[in-house]
């Protein structure tokens, strides 16, 4: 199981769209709005590092709105 933490930035105006589509995302099991330089975080639980790429690159990244994402990776301690 891998666990990833992702920050987006969106165009003005698009966040609440980018959020509607991000929270329908399959792994996507956390979705929260922010202020500051980030607009939104996104916490994915998936089943391998190679699965979070799929889903950050093809899902995340391509979503009309998206500018910019940042993606901080969980272990186990």
């Amino acid at each position: 199981m891998s666990i990833a933490f992702v920050l987006v930035s969106t165009v003005p105006g698009k966040e609440i769209e980018v959020y509607n589509k991000i929270s329908g995302i399959k792994y996507v099991v956390e979705v929260h709005p922010l202020f500051g330089e980030y607009d939104l975080i996104v916490k994915i639980d998936a089943s391998d590092f190679s699965e979070l790429g799929k889903i950050i690159i093809e899902k995340i990244r391509t979503i009309e709105g998206v500018i910019d994402t940042k993606t901080l990776t969980g272990i186990k301690l």
